[in-house]
């Protein structure tokens, strides 16, 4: 064999294109689903003003050190990447990234992929991605848990007094709420859903146009009170 015919590429590695799909299979339920969309929801709520992030849900992460995409891939559930350019994307591409992998990752447990998420998942996403930070939350039964990367190994973070998980790289808490899978404030306040924001904003304008009414109804007493004295209320 000549150096020349060495040198010639397989016939069978393929290169993708540029634009490569994510290849996810379907959500274990609608629980998923509804969970996947409340942090999605909440997140890019509370960073409206960030365009340095992405984040995104039951997308396909193409990680080969060969740039196929036939090999070396993964589809977590919910995940979130720091200091990129804030764009849709259809799929996570390691090698169109400049190397960049997830900053925080959580999967959704299920009965099917639960051993994968404890195991194999965990050990890619430390070993491999490097995730600073890595949680899994069960919709079914709540357990929920979450560990951060020290000295290149995941160790458990310590819940506080309310059982949350306070994550370094959103600068929030994770917590259970109502059977779901929310985001706190250091200072404890829940990070709304936009539905949750709208119904505050109106309480709110309800609560002012209340306290006008109010303040109209008490400058009316006073002038009627005035009148009765004959007091000119243009004297005051």
């Amino acid at each position: 064999m000549s150096v020349a015919q060495k040198l010639e590429p397989a016939e069978d590695i393929i290169f993708p294109p540029a634009d490569i799909y994510s290849d996810e299979p379907p959500l274990e339920s609608d629980l998923h689903l509804r969970q996947i969309i409340l942090l999605l929801q909440c997140l890019e709520l509370w960073w409206q003003n960030r365009n340095d992030f992405y984040a995104a849900g039951n997308l396909t992460i193409y990680y080969s050190q060969r740039q196929l995409k036939s090999e070396e891939f993964r589809g977590p559930d919910f995940f979130v990447v720091l200091g990129c350019e804030k764009k849709p994307r259809k799929s996570w591409v390691i090698w169109q990234e400049d190397g960049k992998y997830p900053n925080i990752i959580v999967e959704l447990l299920s009965s099917s992929t639960k051993a994968t998420d404890k195991g194999l998942k965990k050990q890619i996403y430390q070993d491999i991605f490097r995730t600073p930070e890595y949680f899994w939350f069960d919709p079914h039964n709540l357990e929920f848990v979450g560990f951060h990367l020290v000295d290149a190994h995941y160790q458990p973070i310590e819940p506080n007094s309310q059982g949350w998980l306070w994550s370094q790289q959103l600068d929030l808490y994770l917590g259970v709420q109502d059977n779901q899978l929310r985001y706190f404030t250091a200072q404890g306040q829940l990070v709304p859903t936009p539905q949750e924001l709208a119904e505050q904003e109106k309480q709110r304008a309800d609560e002012e146009r209340q306290r006008a009414e109010q303040e109209k109804q008490r400058a009316e007493r006073l002038a009627a009170k005035l009148r009765e004295l004959n007091i000119d209320l243009n004297l005051l």
